[in-house]
């Protein structure tokens, strides 16, 4: 006679199972009434997200599989990660285009479709969430997430070469991902949509990042991936995909309401908006009636040293220290070995 199956699953099952015996209801063996059976406490089943220590065990985990991962597919999936936020960039632009009212020249409105600054924002940051939803569910290596692997160097898991290398890798990728998508996008002359307002609001968004003093880029820098790294922390707590999205929509829309800067964002916000101020025909200028002439910060020398550099120190501080050293520290500290 077989014995029962293993009762460690979640669902209580009974049968019995046998060669030639047992395959039939009708052929289970009486219960001995000496020894009755007593059945088995059934066991609990729970979907509840994961605790907290729980996420930081999975994140510990991810930081050390990202930082061991080839350099030839690391780079491929920072390329992805650089388009997937370039995309939430791009949605967030054309929504952001309904807030932008445009005049004749004898000043009678030629398009409009004018909302609340602050409505404006939230659409905006409601539109960029499906950029960070791209690279963690499709799957991609974005910088400002991976700063997260900072868990797994401070528990002695990671060397601090392997952290170095894998930022490096992964922000080139990402900022070829970004640039690539913003020629793209010069060539699809989307930028002239709805009377030139999508790249009115692109030249607009690109030339108040470059506009930034360093002390503004830089604490604005720390905000966002503060926000984006509890996106990305969060996730370590889901259980399905529905779970993720519901996890990354509400900080990601925050960061861009707040009006908060993201590096990687910025490379495609920034280069997009000087190849329309270079490259969009006059017909483009004519229609918003502004010439490149009046957006004279937007250069390149603001976009890689007045912005870029300081929201990426930014976007360090906000994502390794305040979220995954903290987090560290809460919950991995006693487990720290020493791998340097």
């Amino acid at each position: 006679m077989a014995e029962r199956p293993d009762h460690a699953s979640r669902f209580v099952v009974s049968s019995w199972l046998g060669p030639g015996r047992g395959e039939h209801l009708d052929d289970r063996p009486a219960a001995s009434a000496a020894a009755p059976a007593v059945p088995s406490a059934p066991q609990i089943v729970t979907f509840d997200a994961l605790m907290p220590a729980t996420m930081a065990a999975r994140c510990e985990e991810s930081g050390l599989k990202k930082a061991s991962m080839d350099a030839v597919t690391l780079l491929v999936l920072s390329v992805m990660a650089g388009a997937f936020i370039s995309f939430g960039a791009i949605v967030a632009t054309t929504v952001s285009a309904g807030g932008v009212s445009i005049t004749t020249a004898a000043g009678e409105s030629a398009f409009s479709a004018a909302l609340p600054y602050g409505v404006t924002k939230l659409l905006a940051g409601l539109a960029f969430s499906v950029g960070l939803i791209l690279v963690i569910v499709g799957g991609a290596e974005l910088f400002t997430g991976n700063n997260m692997i900072v868990m797994a160097w401070a528990n002695g898991k990671v060397k601090t070469r392997q952290v170095l290398i894998n930022w490096i890798l992964v922000f080139c990728g990402n900022f070829v991902g970004a640039i690539g998508t913003a020629v793209i996008m010069l060539g699809t002359k989307q930028y002239s949509f709805g009377g030139g307002s999508v790249g009115l609001a692109a030249l607009y968004a690109a030339h108040g990042k470059a506009s930034l003093e360093f002390i503004e880029a830089l604490t604005l820098g720390i905000m966002c991936n503060a926000l984006v790294c509890m996106a990305v922390w969060m996730c370590y707590g889901a259980r399905t995909t529905l779970e993720k999205i519901a996890s990354i929509v509400p900080p990601v829309m925050a960061f861009v309401a707040s009006g908060f800067e993201h590096s990687i964002a910025n490379i495609y916000y920034l280069a997009v908006g000087l190849f329309i101020k270079a490259g969009a025909a006059e017909p483009f200028w004519v229609s918003i009636h502004k010439s490149p002439a009046d957006f004279p910060n937007l250069t390149w020398s603001n976009f890689l040293l007045g912005n870029l550099v300081p929201v990426t120190i930014g976007n360090i501080i906000g994502g390794s220290v305040m979220v995954g050293a903290v987090y560290w520290f809460v919950y991995l500290r006693k487990n720290q070995k020493t791998v340097r």
